[in-house]
């Protein structure tokens, strides 16, 4: 480094301290050397989450929330904006590549024990950017104002007019009126723009919380326990290398490849098959005709048919509602429910292995259900689904004590 520049880093570094943000979370940030592809999803939502933020502040600049123009203002940003097809779609396509990327993440974190001690707060910090994110999509759903998400919109919102005696009340409040109009519109927006902001604050969070205990890795052994001193840094544990380049590198790999079917995904086939971008979404809301089966995105389809395999109560929806949001707070006490003396599933015992696969097995099962019509088959596979969705939880501090482990090596294997 010319001297020059590095009497610029030491003027910098006196007064903001860049290189040792640099070291402490990067050059000399040790994680764990075995690291598979698992591990790609967590630098992906981040990914994800900046072209959520760069695209939307884009199309809010064309965007209008006003009930009467924002389905023309769609249509406008996509005819006459430039290169506005491809900022609408980019910001359609990545909604479900962050979902798909946080699941996947979420999903490592159950095979890697990656919720047990000492990372109890990272994981609740996790769960905690999952239900933003999922409020964030939520106020974004209704936007385009056509009529999937105008109607989805309705059913979702009044579902808070099922909480006993508040309900009517809250779902007014919800809204900003007695029904779906304008002001609904402006608040969702509102809210849609400002909460992604949130999730920034969030994931900056979290990652200080994991790089102050270490990151997880396959086989669950804690490096900064092991062996000290390498080839490294006499500091540094024995089973680790430097974030960056090591990682970064490795990462730039992942990125590229989630890059090209993201890109494959947004201008050949942006709607996929009606998943991403419903059929009825592409004709504005009519609040005088209902279109004939009316289901959520995608992302929140499991917990909808948790909802509707759960029967009335006294000719109120509240039931439903309560295990709908119970599916999602229950993942808070995860890091307690797990007895196994063992974190990573590798070593974990045949029982657990199979509970793990069935409750992934429910959650598409599920998932699927909620974009069916409804019948009575399906209602009945919902509650099975749901079942064992809970059961997962539920029964985890008895199976997960009774399950027989493999024995843990000391160091980390390749």
């Amino acid at each position: 480094m010319s001297a020059e520049k590095t009497e610029n880093l030491n003027w910098i570094d006196k007064r903001f301290p860049l290189t040792e943000t640099w070291r402490a979370h990067l050059s000399e940030y040790y994680a764990p050397k075995n690291l598979n592809f698992w591990s790609f999803f967590g630098s992906l939502a981040i990914l994800t989450l900046v072209i959520q933020i760069v695209t939307g502040i884009w199309l809010a600049m064309s965007y209008k929330p006003d009930a009467g123009l924002a389905f023309a203002s769609v249509e406008y940003i996509m005819r006459d904006v430039d290169w506005g097809w491809v900022i609408r779609y980019m910001h359609s396509t990545g909604a479900s590549a962050f979902f798909i990327v946080i699941y996947m993440h979420m999903f490592r974190g159950l095979l890697w024990g990656s919720y047990r001690k000492p990372r109890e707060l990272l994981w609740i910090i996790g769960v905690v950017i999952y239900l933003v994110m999922m409020a964030t999509a939520f106020f974004g759903y209704l936007l385009p104002w056509g009529q999937m998400s105008y109607w989805g919109a309705q059913v979702i919102v009044n579902l808070f007019a099922a909480v006993p005696g508040i309900g009517e009340d809250l779902s007014v409040w919800v809204r900003g009126d007695y029904v779906i109009s304008d002001a609904t519109l402006n608040r969702f927006f509102a809210f849609h723009f400002l909460l992604p902001f949130l999730l920034v604050g969030l994931v900056f969070l979290h990652i200080v919380a994991l790089h102050h205990v270490g990151s997880n890795n396959p086989d669950g052994i804690e490096i900064k326990q092991g062996p000290k001193g390498n080839k490294w840094s006499d500091k540094a544990p024995a089973d680790g290398i430097p974030f960056h380049p090591y990682y970064t590198v490795k990462d730039l790999m992942g990125v590229v490849v989630f890059l090209a079917l993201f890109s494959i995904v947004m201008f050949f086939m942006p709607t996929f098959g009606g998943l991403f971008l419903e059929a009825p979404n592409f004709q504005p809301a009519n609040p005088m005709q209902t279109p004939a089966h009316i289901a959520p995105v995608w992302y929140f389809t499991p917990f909808y048919a948790m909802l509707r395999a759960v029967p009335p109560m006294w000719d109120s929806q509240f039931p439903g509602v309560v295990v709908m949001f119970a599916a999602i707070l229950i993942l808070f006490v995860l890091p307690w429910l797990d007895r196994s003396p063992v974190k990573s599933m590798r070593y974990k015992g045949p029982i657990f292995k199979w509970a793990t696969a069935i409750f992934a097995v429910s959650f598409v099962v599920l998932a699927w259900l909620g974009m069916q019509p409804v019948s009575d088959l399906y209602t009945l596979l919902a509650q099975i689904f749901t079942t064992l969705y809970f059961a997962y939880f539920l029964l985890m501090p008895i199976y997960s004590a009774l399950d027989k482990t493999k024995p843990v090596p000391e160091r980390v294997t390749s």
